[in-house]
């Protein structure tokens, strides 16, 4: 492997770093031979490789690179920072989505390198994430445009604070298990209604996609479009009326603050 040619490394393969592989390289943004992949599965970082292209690596050669992402599991990541510190040059950018390690935390592990820490979720396996990132003052406006543009590869990235990183876990970053939970509950509703388990989970999938996509190109207040489908003395305003019985709101609300409150503990 030519070394000078290698632009990004990736240190973990799984569902979140492969998909950043896919998906910068059909975006476009990076070459395949400019690519070190590294995984401590080996059979899928040979995988990954012989499929796409990319350069098979230890982890140690993946660090080497000016840019390293890491997506390996946070209960994985004191172990691979004590490999790799060595040899990540002082001025590389590192992106880490380990969940709860803060920016101090990974320089605790990594020294004076460009950190940029991302919090991201499943959706960003199909290119329809939320893409959360904050930055140390080490990390150049060229780094943070490129940093921007891989994230964008895997749906919408917005910078937050630090301080506000512990709200996006629990909002974004958790909430998809909520999504589907809700996702799930509409599609047995539809079978207690008769209709078939493929049918009803379809229908359930489409009717989440839609509404988000309704809330984004319209740009209406989520109150808005509800009250759109909520006729006077109509079907709707009586399943309404038991959500909010139910406290439906609450209790998302209160879903989430458990979340962020979880994530908080991780670093205290």
């Amino acid at each position: 492997m030519e070394t000078d040619m290698i632009k990004l490394g990736i240190i973990g393969c799984g569902n979140m770093g492969g998909a950043i592989l896919r998906r910068a390289l059909a975006g476009g943004l990076i070459r395949a031979n400019e690519i070190a992949a590294a995984d401590k599965n080996t059979a899928l970082r040979d995988s990954l490789a012989k499929e796409l292209g990319v350069h098979a690596a230890e982890n140690a050669e993946a660090a080497k690179a000016p840019c390293v992402l890491l997506a390996v599991k946070p209960q994985f990541l004191p172990e691979v920072g004590r490999d790799i510190a060595p040899v990540i040059a002082k001025d590389a950018l590192v992106l880490s989505i380990a969940a709860g390690y803060d920016l101090a935390m990974l320089h605790g592990l990594l020294g004076s390198a460009h950190i940029v820490r991302i919090m991201p979720n499943t959706p960003a396996l199909v290119g329809e994430g939320v893409m959360a990132a904050c930055r140390d003052e080490n990390v150049t406006e060229e780094e943070w445009a490129f940093a921007l543009r891989l994230l964008s590869c895997l749906g919408l990235a917005k910078e937050v604070p630090e301080r506000l990183m512990d709200a996006v876990t629990g909002m974004s970053g958790s909430s998809p298990a909520f999504v589907f939970l809700f996702m799930e509950a509409l599609a047995d509703a539809g079978v207690r209604g008769g209709l078939p388990r493929e049918t009803a989970l379809n229908m359930a999938a489409q009717v989440m996609l839609g509404c988000g996509k309704l809330a984004l190109e319209t740009g209406k207040h989520p109150a808005q479009l509800k009250d759109m489908v909520t006729s006077p003395a109509g079907t709707t305003i009586e399943g309404v009326a038991v959500l909010e019985k139910r406290g439906f709101r609450g209790a998302v609300m209160e879903a989430v603050q458990a979340a962020i409150d979880k994530s908080k503990s991780f670093h205290k």
